[in-house]
């Protein structure tokens, strides 16, 4: 898998010593293509579906719950503080939220849901930072919260991508206007290379905003 890569959208990071700190909690797309992330039955009906239910412009995160049949459990959208690229401060952000919308499962030996966030934000779909970064929020805050780590997909002007597969389209997009739920059920299937199956009743489920 080829990745691009782009200046963080969330600025530079000008002193050397704290540099390093905040480098060590961001993932690269190598390290994530290889952590073994559960792949999506269908991630353009989960995208459009959280698009539909959260409406999200860029510098919005929606992160979501599936369970084990990919039904949605709950989700919840939010802009992160302004603050420097730091996957501690996402990780923070993202466990905060969860909290709020789903118990933990931290009894169970092996998780049983999964946690995909969705991340619209400015630019192309090229690697950035700021995606590392949650990349390692994410992680983070799924082990802290008892769940498995799932898809991380941003949203574009161009379109939506789940990073590390190569699966994204051009709508929803960070400019689309959210559909109602009636409408995304009734959009055709998607291509072979986009992905195949069906998740959208999942996500006709009542999620926690």
């Amino acid at each position: 898998m080829t990745f691009g890569f782009a200046p963080s959208a969330a600025g530079s990071m000008n002193n050397p010593a704290v540099s390093v700190s905040r480098l060590a909690r961001m993932l690269e797309p190598a390290e994530w293509a290889a952590a073994g992330i559960p792949l999506l039955r269908d991630p353009r009906e989960v995208v459009s579906g959280l698009h539909s239910r959260h409406g999200p412009v860029p510098g919005t995160a929606v992160v979501a719950v599936l369970d084990h049949e990919e039904r949605l459990a709950a989700s919840a959208s939010f802009v992160p503080r302004a603050v420097p690229v730091d996957g501690w401060e996402f990780r923070n952000a993202l466990l905060a939220h969860l909290r709020r919308v789903i118990p933990h499962d931290l009894r169970r030996r092996t998780p049983v849901r999964t946690a995909v966030l969705l991340y619209c934000r400015e630019g192309d779909e090229r690697w950035t930072e700021e995606d590392g970064a949650w990349l390692w929020g994410l992680r983070d805050a799924c082990t802290l919260h008892g769940l498995r780590c799932g898809a991380y997909i941003t949203l574009t002007r161009g379109g939506w991508q789940v990073l590390g597969e190569g699966r994204g389209g051009r709508r929803p997009s960070s400019e689309s206007p959210p559909a109602a739920l009636a409408e995304t059920a009734a959009e055709p299937a998607p291509s072979p290379l986009r992905g195949g199956g069906g998740a959208m009743e999942a996500l006709r489920r009542t999620a926690a905003r």
